[in-house]
């Protein structure tokens, strides 16, 4: 059976995609551009939350243990302890849900502080994921958009999006989309870390509460999305677990660049769900 469309697809809604699809159990898979490198933007979150976890099954770390982030430690974000005000006091496992669920660049930066690039990158080393890796939190990547463009968000012109080094996976946190449905598939079948945080890292990935991209492929009360997100000037992506009522599972991932600069572009937000869809579908048949 011939792959779907996925070229015309994305043009329509006027970007540039990559895709991969993989039933989790069976490992027949599908894909479009599955192993070019591409920047992952909020999705670096959930390699950091597998190796917080595997930090905290070898007994590195409690989950329970409570930090204190100070008002003056803040990166910028619209969700979370971003956009709050005064000190807050919370647990490690308090800071990855609001990581995931709301991708809460404080919860990040604070982890990711924790844990450490090293230990990320030498996590997906151990799986054989040698195309993705973290180099830097949400405040440098913030830090670095306003540094190359010359000044602050929003990067509206062409010229200041080419001069952004996050869009280049070279030099910016990158994977592609076949590693990320393998994490995700690490994960539900509980191999990325014990039993007990696999379950609790799909517990929380399903707590995204984003439902435009991924989700809206999937609009039935009886199929169950999970994922993350991740945005970047002319770049959407999301990765995740699509599950059906008949116990069928598939992990997607789906990368997009949009060929305007414009910040609200919904066709290239539900292209995402509708190449997800046509993945799952192809995969089912």
């Amino acid at each position: 059976m011939s792959a779907p469309d996925f070229d015309g697809l994305f043009r329509v809604a006027g970007v540039t995609g990559r895709l991969h699809a993989q039933d989790i159990d069976t490992g027949h898979e599908v894909g479009h551009g599955a192993d070019e490198p591409q920047p992952i933007a909020s999705i670096f979150k959930v390699p950091l939350l597998v190796e917080l976890c595997r930090q905290a099954d070898a007994g590195l770390l409690d989950l329970t243990s409570r930090v204190t982030v100070p008002a003056g430690y803040r990166v910028s974000g619209p969700t979370g302890i971003s956009a709050m005000l005064d000190d807050v006091t919370i647990s490690l496992r308090d800071l990855a849900y609001l990581m995931i669920a709301v991708s809460d660049n404080t919860s990040a930066d604070t982890l990711l502080d924790l844990v450490g690039c090293e230990a990320v990158n030498a996590m997906l080393e151990s799986f054989g994921l040698r195309e993705t890796r973290v180099v830097y939190g949400s405040g440098e990547t913030n830090a670095s958009m306003g540094r190359d463009a010359g000044h602050a968000w929003p990067f509206m012109d062409p010229d200041d999006i080419a001069r952004l080094s996050v869009l280049d996976p070279a030099r910016s946190n990158s994977g592609t989309a076949r590693e990320m449905a393998r994490l995700f598939g690490l994960i539900w079948r509980d191999e990325a870390a014990s039993a007990d945080s696999c379950a609790w890292m799909r517990a929380v990935l399903n707590a995204q509460v984003w439902p435009h991209r991924l989700a809206s492929g999937f609009p039935y009360d009886d199929v169950a999305v999970s994922g993350k997100t991740g945005t970047l000037p002319t770049l959407r992506c999301e990765s995740g677990v699509v599950e059906y009522p008949d116990g069928g599972r598939y992990a997607v991932s789906v990368f997009t660049r949009s060929f305007s600069t414009a910040l609200n572009q919904p066709r290239a937000d539900a292209v995402i769900g509708t190449a997800a869809r046509m993945a799952v579908d192809h995969l089912r048949r």
